[in-house]
């Protein structure tokens, strides 16, 4: 007689635990406890059954318990729900939810994958019908009955990470009125401000208003309408209300059981995924794992690295002794039809963490240029001062999986920033470019590393001393016309080796063009010419402005909230006409 293995929970963890399990051991006992009703679904394709682009239920449902037995003898229990751990024992106390009994069943290995539960503000009314959050097929089912039989106009995501998005773009492609509220200055804490401003841009773009820097204070019901009061004194109306603030582990069962925690509240697993119980793995939401680039503790669902761990504890568990080596966080996500995706660290990580580290921004098209339909395409670039790569992020519209890979994989076989020039990536014009985006961005970050560039970053422009420093626009004058860096010499790249002497060369001069190229080229021209500190505003005046732009969009959308917030007093002395600013005699009612 093999083990009895004992699985707390399904979905990606637990589910791949088991089924790997049997695929290695036919003589085990196993057995899964799932305190719902679904043993394995596809949580992340929620958000799209909602918006109707996934039409048939049946297909988020990728295992049944029924199948489970067939394929696999493996008993489900679903419906039933570990409520405490005996571990001197090796005992679990179960409670039957369907039966309304309690029983116990023993176990040889215990394996927790217990996920994690939505984070639900205390806050007063909270708890109304059209308050929702979205998490299993419960939620999903809950939202999809409210929206289809109450038809509700207006609504509100709480929450700007992956889910809030997917779920905003969903509402608003059933014809919602979508607004979205995030306590944080910028959606996807995930990536940095930066790159960030980039979706600020496209979801303003798509009229769904976003309320960053501000969070929730109450929710008050009037009926089928709800205005939610926020921190800064703003409200908004809503018909129908989603929670996606984000998720923590879900482990109240474990905590009086003597299984360590972490520091963030997760289930404390060493390498092999075991916990502090030599008897019991853990995987999954619920775990606190260590992060791939810093080697600190970290917490990231992410159904991918669950799934790898749940078959890396049922090896263990045979005792095949392969250790888990660490996540990098690499995600992905379809924002409208935008693409955004990241892997290993962010500079606001990496800072927070004291790790030195560059970064470089380049702009590419998804394939040749020459050929139709060549979109635009940023990526972010973060690594050591000896070249390690600590991370990307890449916003763009066509290619971004592909490039995010590549470069996900380098960082995951311990690649430099000069390996990425040196990958024979797949070209044809309809599909890339003879120099691919991830080889560009290696070529950038190397001649940084090598003393060939140097580089400015777009938040350095604002505190520029007109003193000590040039701005220097390589630009032709007609794309001036298109915008332009304030204060800034506009010398074109063409008449720099003839007009050089217009410099002073006393002082730091920054280079910038649309994107960098021209700006490179400048700069090693005016070094040859004698100037010792020339740099390269990395991203180029197109990175720069979509932030600046993206600032003043949101500005103004607060400003034609409080233009309608005013609406009603219908006075012409409300606006100053020259300026469209709200005159300081008017006070919010």
């Amino acid at each position: 007689m093999g083990k009895k293995v004992l699985i707390v929970g399904g979905v990606a963890g637990g589910a791949s635990t088991a089924a790997r399990l049997r695929r290695i051991d036919e003589d085990a006992e196993i057995i899964i406890f799932e305190r719902g009703e679904y043993i394995s679904f596809a949580n992340c394709g929620l958000p799209y059954y909602i918006g109707d682009k996934i039409t048939d239920r049946e297909m988020l449902l990728v295992q049944t318990p029924e199948k489970m037995k067939d394929m696999f003898n493996i008993e489900v229990r679903i419906k039933n729900e570990i409520t405490k751990i005996k571990r001197e024992e090796k005992r679990v106390v179960i409670k039957d939810l369907r039966n309304d009994r309690v029983y116990e069943e023993s176990y040889d290995v215990l394996v927790l994958s217990p996920g994690a539960e939505p984070v639900k503000p205390n806050i007063k009314g909270i708890n109304n019908k059209n308050i929702f959050t979205l998490r299993n097929m419960y939620d999903v089912d809950a939202i999809k009955h409210y929206i289809t039989n109450t038809s509700p106009k207006r609504a509100v995501v709480v929450g700007a990470g992956y889910i809030g998005l997917e779920m905003a773009e969903n509402l608003h492609y059933l014809g919602l009125n979508v607004s979205i509220i995030e306590k944080l200055d910028q959606v996807l804490n995930t990536i940095d401000y930066d790159m960030a401003a980039l979706v600020h841009e496209h979801i303003l773009s798509k009229k769904v208003h976003l309320y960053l820097g501000d969070g929730l204070k109450e929710l008050n019901h009037n009926g089928e309408e709800t205005e939610i009061q926020l921190e800064s004194g703003r409200k908004v109306r809503a018909d129908v209300v989603i929670m996606a603030i984000g998720v923590k582990p879900d482990v109240g069962f474990v905590s009086d059981s003597g299984i360590q925690l972490g520091n963030r509240g997760g289930i404390k697993v060493d390498s092999y995924l075991k916990t502090s119980d030599p008897n019991i793995y853990a995987v999954g939401d619920a775990i606190e794992v260590e992060d791939f680039i810093s080697k600190h503790e970290t917490i990231i669902p992410l159904a991918g690295p669950a799934n790898k761990q749940g078959r890396i504890a049922a090896n263990n568990i045979v005792g095949k002794k392969e250790k888990y080596k660490g996540i990098q966080g690499t995600a992905i996500a379809k924002i409208f039809d935008m693409t955004v995706a990241g892997t290993g660290n962010s500079e606001r990580i990496l800072k927070n963490r004291g790790i030195k580290h560059l970064s470089t921004i380049t702009q590419s098209k998804s394939h040749a240029g020459y050929y139709p339909g060549a979109l635009p395409m940023t990526i972010k670039l973060l690594y050591s001062l000896e070249g390690d790569i600590y991370g990307a992020q890449i916003v763009g519209f066509e290619g971004v999986d592909k490039r995010i890979d590549v470069i996900a994989a380098s960082i995951k076989f311990d690649k430099k920033v000069f390996d990425l020039t040196e990958l024979e990536l797949a070209y044809a014009p309809p599909y890339s470019s003879a120099k691919d985006p991830v080889n560009m961005a290696g070529y950038v970050a190397g001649n940084v590393l090598e003393g060939n560039m140097d580089v400015s970053y777009w938040h350095e422009i604002e505190d520029v001393d007109p003193d000590k420093t040039i701005i220097l626009d390589v630009r032709e004058p007609f794309e001036k016309e298109f915008g332009f860096i304030e204060n800034s010499i506009n010398i074109p790249l063409g008449q720099i080796r003839e007009r050089y002497n217009e410099l002073p060369f006393d002082k730091e001069i920054i280079v910038n063009c649309q994107i960098g190229l021209r700006a490179y080229i400048a700069s090693k021209i005016l070094k040859q010419k004698g100037f010792k500190s020339v740099k390269v505003l990395t991203g180029g005046f197109k990175h720069y402005n979509t932030i600046v732009q993206s600032k003043y969009n949101l500005d103004r959308q607060d400003f034609e909230h409080e233009k309608r917030n005013y609406a009603d007093l219908n006075k012409q002395e409300i606006y100053n006409s020259e300026t469209g600013e709200l005159n300081p005699e008017y006070t919010k009612k």
